[in-house]
């Protein structure tokens, strides 16, 4: 069979979902990632296929291995995300949702960076409206900041390709060694996506206001196409390894302080990133092998995890930790659920986390980087305590709310279902996964010091969250806003801009006092001259003589400076 463009498939799919209503619209839009799959499994692995705009060549698809590894997993992820959605589907969300997935697959299967800019500017548009479509003040300005941030990443972009494009490079989806100004612009465009120190709040500020649906899509797709972009372009780049490590590291901090519990998983996603960035970084077989194989492992249970709290929220209409605590009662298939996400989240053995994480930890160790290791192996304890214990224990044990809520919708269930049971099916055999790989696996997970050594971290860990709860120790929940990195641009940044204007103010003052006392001086010698007391106006021929000399002297003059500039 002929295949065609992946992202075809899902641009098709919005376009019929948008056209249809009821019943109709929703098996459309469930339908659209199965029929994208089908696809997929009539690609070719090595096909490309190209098309002509604005004078240039194009390549719309380039299939390899990686590519097609993060296609599966794109198209699982829609798929799993728009099942969950049934349980309120607006055409809106479902729109948005598969163009966003075409957006996605497009950047994916890009093969030059023409091609991805196309797409990686559709991102950022199409998965707007997934915040918009929450209806609330706070998620509209969210989206306009989310916005905002999207556009600069695209501005990058643009950036370095031009400037690849001026210094006659190829515009090729090949690796980048990070060096002159057009790397670094594109450089600093993927890590804006993908959550880099600094450049990471659009995530903690857009994802706990988008939609129950929404955020499962976008935990899902934007930075991982990010770190896909990263895998293809800058494997092996050293810097890398030192952001990807701050990144595993100081968002521990801030989800133990976080009452918001999509806030939470969040800085729990940036954490988990860190992972795979540290392992593009160290750009070794078994480093790529890892950071792939963990961003596929991460999509499926940090989905898991974000559902699960979309149906407390849905449910409940509150997802604060103060606010939450014994749901367990009546919403026990989700506490289930939830759990197997928490698991899979904190590495445990037979769960997905515990066979592709430990891959980049290896790797790290193996090229003598130890002291990453020692903060790897610290980051993986902290995230046992933020989101293995502290997400399902607050939601659903911790002290007794009072609240009883319904259990959640069957189609959150079923979409819960099927991400856990490929939580708990790579986990038992990940044979499933490292097959698809860009490389050779011989990477053997249960090993019986790796078993041992991950069982004391997580039994450690979980003792050390008991005893700081004993003790008291711990910080204790509470509602507040907890200032990160956006303070530079949302706080300090409008002071800035403040003293800049008022600045620029204050030296125009004396610039127009000058300009008016020239000007008037000018007025004031050739109303001396010609006006109707002046000397040329004594004599009509002389006064008209003289106005037509000078009028053609300041054309002569203005003619002369055009010219000369």
């Amino acid at each position: 069979m002929i295949s065609v463009a992946p992202f075809i498939i899902f641009l098709v799919g919005a376009g019929l979902v948008a056209i249809t209503n009821g019943r109709l619209r929703d098996v459309l839009a469930v339908a659209t990632p199965v029929v994208a799959a089908a696809n997929l499994l009539f690609l070719d692995g090595q096909a490309d296929m190209h098309a002509r705009l604005f004078g240039y060549d194009l390549t719309l698809v380039h299939a390899d291995r990686l590519s097609m590894l993060f296609g599966w997993l794109f198209t699982l992820a829609t798929f799993i995300a728009l099942i969950y959605g049934l349980h309120r589907p607006t055409k809106l969300e479902q729109v948005a949702g598969l163009t966003y997935a075409a957006s996605t697959m497009g950047a994916v299967f890009a093969g030059d960076l023409l091609t991805l800019l196309l797409f990686w500017e559709g991102l950022g548009l199409t998965s707007v409206f997934l915040v918009l479509a929450r209806r609330t003040a706070e998620a509209e300005r969210a989206a306009m900041r989310y916005l905002l941030l999207q556009v600069i990443s695209g501005l990058l972009m643009i950036a370095g390709i031009v400037a690849l494009m001026t210094q006659g490079d190829s515009l090729t989806m090949d690796p980048f060694e990070l060096e002159g100004l057009a790397a670094w612009l594109i450089f600093l465009a993927l890590g804006v996506k993908a959550g880099f120190p600094l450049l990471h709040n659009w995530i903690t500020d857009t994802y706990p206001e988008a939609t129950e649906t929404g955020t499962v899509m976008m935990s899902a797709l934007t930075t991982k196409t990010a770190i896909y972009c990263l895998a293809r372009l800058f494997p092996g780049t050293e810097i890398l390894i030192y952001i990807g490590a701050t990144m595993t590291l100081f968002p521990i901090f801030y989800a133990v302080i976080e009452d918001n519990l999509r806030r939470v998983l969040s800085y729990s996603l940036i954490n988990q990133l860190g992972f795979m960035i540290c392992g593009i970084g160290i750009g070794t077989e078994l480093a790529i092998n890892g950071a792939v194989s963990h961003a596929f492992a991460h999509v499926l249970y940090k989905s898991l995890l974000f559902m699960s709290m979309g149906a407390v929220l849905f449910r409940t209409g509150k997802i604060s930790a103060t606010e939450l605590g014994g749901l367990y009662r009546t919403m026990p298939k989700t506490t289930v659920l939830c759990i197997i996400g928490a698991a899979s989240i904190s590495a445990f053995p037979l769960f997905s986390g515990f066979v592709a994480k430990s891959m980049v930890m290896s790797a790290a160790l193996k090229e003598g980087y130890e002291w990453i290791w020692i903060a790897l192996l610290f980051a993986s304890a902290g995230v046992l305590h933020h989101a293995g214990i502290k997400i399902p224990f607050f939601a659903f044990f911790g002290h007794d709310s009072g609240m009883r809520p319904k259990e959640a919708p069957k189609s959150m269930l079923i979409a819960m279902a099927i991400a856990a049971a490929f939580c708990i099916g790579i986990g038992c055999f990940p044979a499933l996964l490292y097959q698809y790989l860009p490389y050779p696996v011989t990477y053997e997970p249960y090993t019986f010091e790796h078993v041992l050594v991950q069982l004391q971290l997580l039994l450690f860990a979980a003792l050390c969250f008991v005893v700081l709860r004993v003790t008291k120790l711990e910080p204790p929940e509470r509602s507040g806003v907890n200032l990160d990195a956006e303070w530079t641009y949302r706080w300090l940044l409008p002071i800035l801009v403040r003293i800049g204007r008022n600045t620029l103010e204050a030296l125009a003052v004396p610039v127009k006092s000058a300009a008016t006392q020239s000007i008037n001086g000018i007025v004031g010698l050739a109303m001396r001259w010609n006006g109707p007391q002046g000397f040329f106006a004594r004599d009509p021929v002389m006064s008209s003589a003289s106005l037509a000399v000078v009028i053609v002297f300041a054309l002569v003059l203005i003619v002369h400076l055009v010219r000369g500039n």
